[in-house]
């Protein structure tokens, strides 16, 4: 890749970005621009994927809203993601976790990591 563009990206990256891996129960504080005022809304749930790379990075989190499974994406770089808490650690095998969308229930559950 173009050493200037590699130079631009570096700037943008975040310096405290969380340790969180697929799998993972998060809780994702974006803030959230409602006419003139700014406020920051939680938003709780699975890690289902990570990918892409550098400043491109995003993560896919799938939660249960009323019976409704709502997924968002977030860039992992963006100012507009103001942290990200990890609430438990999960146990799994895979690097996506597409499987969960088709369940619901006891069965959408990811097994918590105990260290």
């Amino acid at each position: 890749m173009n050493e200037i563009i590699r130079e631009i990206e570096a700037a943008q990256l975040k310096e405290n970005v969380s340790d969180f891996n697929v799998g993972d129960t998060v809780k994702v504080y974006g803030k959230i621009k409602e006419g003139n005022r700014e406020r920051i809304q939680v938003f709780e749930g699975t890690v289902l994927k990570i990918q892409g790379g550098g400043n491109r990075t995003t993560f896919t989190v799938r939660k249960i809203s009323n019976g409704v499974g709502v997924e968002k994406t977030w860039p992992m770089h963006s100012p507009n993601v103001e942290k990200v808490e990890v609430v438990r650690r999960g146990k799994v095998r895979r690097a996506k976790l597409n499987y969960l969308r088709d369940r619901v229930g006891k069965k959408a559950k990811v097994k918590e990591l105990v260290k």
